[in-house]
């Protein structure tokens, strides 16, 4: 309707429809913008258009594009790193992320907050310890564990996920505010190793602190329980759902109990 009454997009217009675009995976409208903002010369004169292609092209998954265009792109800062590491990171290609981070790295470019919680995540889901806890030493280093409880979370997460439960509960316990999402990736972690016992004991005293689950903390009980053949307490957790915390159950929690 702006462009029907005669006024032209400006690059921070162009910056939030980018960013509209990427959020709902809007691949084939992205493209039309970008023909139009290249036409237009905006991509040569203004970061922020850089950026935001970037990231819209990572978010729709549109992984080589987004590559494309951050080579193309002239001047670059942490945002235009972090939005392709972010893309990567998030449609499941994590030895691209941790390579983009040390390309990162030998340009000059420190890692931020957002570097780290993608590529903790990025770890995390290729079961690189190694690299992971060389990360955690580069944020204690920088000071960012002090600074920055999502990344304190990110690494409970992170060591869960590799089978690193120790850690994972070291990290955990020096946590000063223990959100829910760090809770269920102890869970996660304990019945992923096969301590059943500890995934329900550390269930229990969450339950115990006042914390109350989600429908994320019920899918991770449910299905240790179906995986260890525990049927009575999958049913009593199936029915503590509704009846205790006021969720109900998805078509995934009722799988899990009548596989």
């Amino acid at each position: 309707r702006m462009q029907d009454h005669g006024f032209l997009a400006d690059g921070f217009i162009f910056s939030c429809i980018l960013k509209a675009c990427g959020s709902i995976g809007a691949t084939e409208k992205g493209q039309k913008l970008h023909a139009e903002i290249v036409k237009t010369g905006w991509l040569k004169k203004d970061i922020l258009i850089g950026n935001a292609l970037v990231d819209m092209y990572a978010k729709c998954g549109a992984l080589r594009k987004a590559q494309e265009v951050f080579n193309e792109i002239q001047i670059r800062d942490v945002v235009s790193w972090n939005a392709l590491i972010a893309g990567y990171t998030q449609h499941g290609n994590g030895e691209e992320a941790l390579t983009c981070l040390e390309d990162m790295k030998s340009n000059g470019f420190g890692p931020d907050a957002v570097t780290f919680l993608c590529i903790l995540k990025a770890c995390g889901m290729l079961g690189a310890i190694e690299k992971g806890e060389s990360i955690h030493n580069d944020i204690i280093k920088d000071g960012w564990l002090e600074r920055h409880s999502l990344i304190r979370n990110a690494l409970v997460d992170m060591y869960a996920k590799c089978g690193a439960i120790a850690k994972a509960q070291v990290v955990f316990d020096e946590l000063p505010f223990r959100a829910l999402v760090s809770w269920n990736s102890l869970i996660a972690g304990y019945a992923q190793v096969g301590k059943d016992e500890l995934a329900f004991a550390t269930f229990n005293e969450m339950i115990r602190q006042g914390i109350v689950p989600d429908l994320i903390t019920c899918t991770i009980l449910l299905t240790t329980c179906s995986h260890s053949g525990l049927l009575e307490k999958g049913q009593m957790y199936f029915a503590s759902m509704s009846t205790c915390f006021g969720i109900m159950p998805t078509v995934e929690h009722h799988t899990c109990v009548n596989p």
